[in-house]
């Protein structure tokens, strides 16, 4: 049972929006932080400024509640969850920037004893950079006082408010304290099990799981490549070999699409560029799938008869 009764949730986009409205939905307070002037005001009027069905239904029962608002100033709150954005750098390294002004903005607002969880897909080490970051913005704070978390989100779009009760999660904290906090706080919705570890197994363990469906795709993606050239049909092959009891090989496609399985990858890449070798290639063959699909229908377009 959790003793939080408001939280502040940074970043009111299709993880935010979603965690904010399901807490306020259980009698938390919750104040939503956003930059997109449209965002805002779309939730105080009980809207929704993206498709995902069903979380219309939440926002609106929560802010007629009086349970779930939206502004631009981080306000003070007992729990503070940031859901930024981590996109990539051109050298493929995450960038930090929003998680870094989402901790600028919470650092101004502590009391002590506040939770600060991070929800964005991050790479390892980026809870502690957080952490470390609002605590040299205040010096006076005592560090045992700040408890810091770090809970991946697992969610598929469409499906977001089903699986957020749904789904099994992870907790990581900097400290077992931290950890159990956030537990507790996430016990208010979630009715699937929650395993707790620390905050960088917690980070790496989101990355590994869409590295590991990337690894897979790629080796489907691979396989239609060499079979195009040895010139037999791929889909017969997988179809044949997956006839093995303990084989269960991926459909190949033109890449890989989605928000996460693109780049997360590229976060381990960039923490261990020496140990990664396998991670890299997949990404690199995924990546390079489009423009072979491409090719391949521009050169079937020009064959005489096609």
């Amino acid at each position: 049972m959790t003793s939080i009764k408001e939280v502040a949730v940074v970043g009111l986009g299709y993880i935010g929006l979603p965690t904010a409205a399901i807490l306020a939905s259980k009698g938390i307070i919750v104040k939503g932080v956003d930059v997109t002037p449209r965002t805002v005001d779309a939730v105080n009027r009980g809207e929704v400024p993206f498709v995902e069905p069903a979380l219309g239904d939440f926002v609106a029962a929560a802010v007629a509640n009086g349970t779930l608002s939206a502004s631009f100033d981080t306000p003070s709150a007992d729990a503070f969850i940031v859901a930024v954005p981590t996109p990539f750098n051109a050298d493929r390294s995450a960038n930090l920037s929003y998680i870094e002004a989402a901790a600028d903005k919470i650092a101004p607002q502590l009391r002590g004893n506040e939770l600060v969880i991070l929800e964005s897909t991050s790479p390892p080490g980026a809870t502690q950079h957080m952490a470390d970051r609002i605590l040299a913005a205040r010096p006076d704070l005592d560090a045992s006082t700040l408890h810091v978390a770090h809970c991946p989100e697992r969610v598929l779009p469409g499906r977001v408010m089903e699986e957020l009760v749904t789904n099994d999660r992870i907790v990581g904290g900097i400290t077992p304290e931290a950890a159990q906090m956030a537990k507790d706080l996430y016990s208010v919705f979630c009715e699937a099990e929650i395993l707790v570890t620390d905050a960088t197994t917690a980070e790496m363990a989101k990355l590994v799981e869409n590295s590991y469906r990337d690894v897979n795709i790629a080796f489907a993606n691979e396989l239609s490549v060499i079979s195009d050239k040895v010139g037999i049909d791929v889909w017969e092959l997988i179809e044949l070999a997956n006839h093995h009891p303990r084989v269960n090989i991926l459909q190949p496609g033109p890449g890989v699409g989605g928000h996460c399985i693109a780049v997360d990858p590229w976060f381990i890449v960039a923490a261990a560029p020496e140990e990664s070798k396998l991670i890299r290639q997949a990404r690199e063959t995924n990546d390079a799938k489009p423009a072979w699909v491409v090719d391949k229908v521009i050169t079937s377009t020009e064959t005489p008869g096609f």
